[in-house]
This record gives C-alpha cells, structure tokens and sequence, in this order.
C-alpha cells in the first residue's frame, strides 16, 4: 500500500515590511501645573503615557509650553513603537500646554482624525457661601 503526503493549501503571505495601520486615541489633560498625555488604543485598553514631569521638568517648569510639546513628541514616539499612526485626541482642561502640544502631535507624523474638546464648563455653579456676618 502507498502512503500519499496530505498536500496543504498554501499558506498566504504576509510581508513583515506592511505594518496594519492601527488606530489610537490620545487623551490630553492640561492643567495649570501640569500636562498629561494618555494612549489608549481602540478597545480602551492603555498603552502608554506622558506628562511634562515624567519627561524631566520640575516645578513650574512643568507647566508651560515647551514641556506640553516634549511629553507630545514622547507619545508620538511610543505610538509609532506601537504601530499606531493615525490616532484621535480628546483634550480637556485650561492649561497653557494644551495648543501646543497638539502641535507637536501634528508636526511627528501621525495622522490626527478628529480633535475634541471635553473641558467641563459649570452651567450655574455650586450655591455661594453665606455672606459676612459684621
């Protein structure tokens, strides 16, 4: 009796070069102190982050624009690493890092959809204190 080799379909080829484009969301806080960037990707699961303190700045260092453009170029960085470059940014907060750290975020090569501002805006506000007694 002869045996046959079971011939198996061919197997299809993946390139290791084409990376899948995955898509990110890069959650920005700005504070007065401080700037806190956040990469989630699609499921919601973290993937990394930055902040101007993380990078190095101390005190009040931490809260201008250049150390928001530093922590930018770190997450692009590590997003790249990652294989995400195309990525929407959700920003909240009135700190001065928050312009330009979404600069930096354009001028590193990925790819931004969509920009949403969620800063909390009070409506009518807690109820005041009592006034003075003399």
């Amino acid at each position: 009796m002869k045996t046959y080799k079971k011939k198996f379909p061919a197997q299809p080829f993946f390139s290791p070069l084409k990376k899948k484009s995955e898509i990110g969301t890069i959650y920005l806080q700005s504070t007065r102190n401080n700037t806190i960037l956040t990469l989630v990707d699609h499921q919601g699961n973290g993937k990394g982050w930055a902040s101007s303190g993380s990078i190095g700045f101390q005190h009040s260092r931490k809260s201008t624009t250049y150390a928001a453009q530093a922590a930018a170029e770190n997450i692009a960085k590590q997003a790249i690493k990652l294989g995400i470059d195309t990525v929407n940014i959700i920003m909240k907060g009135l700190g001065y890092g928050k312009q330009s750290s979404v600069r930096a975020l354009y001028k590193s090569g990925l790819k931004v959809i969509y920009l949403v501002e969620k800063t909390p805006i009070p409506y009518n506000g807690c109820r005041p204190p009592k006034k003075r007694r003399k």
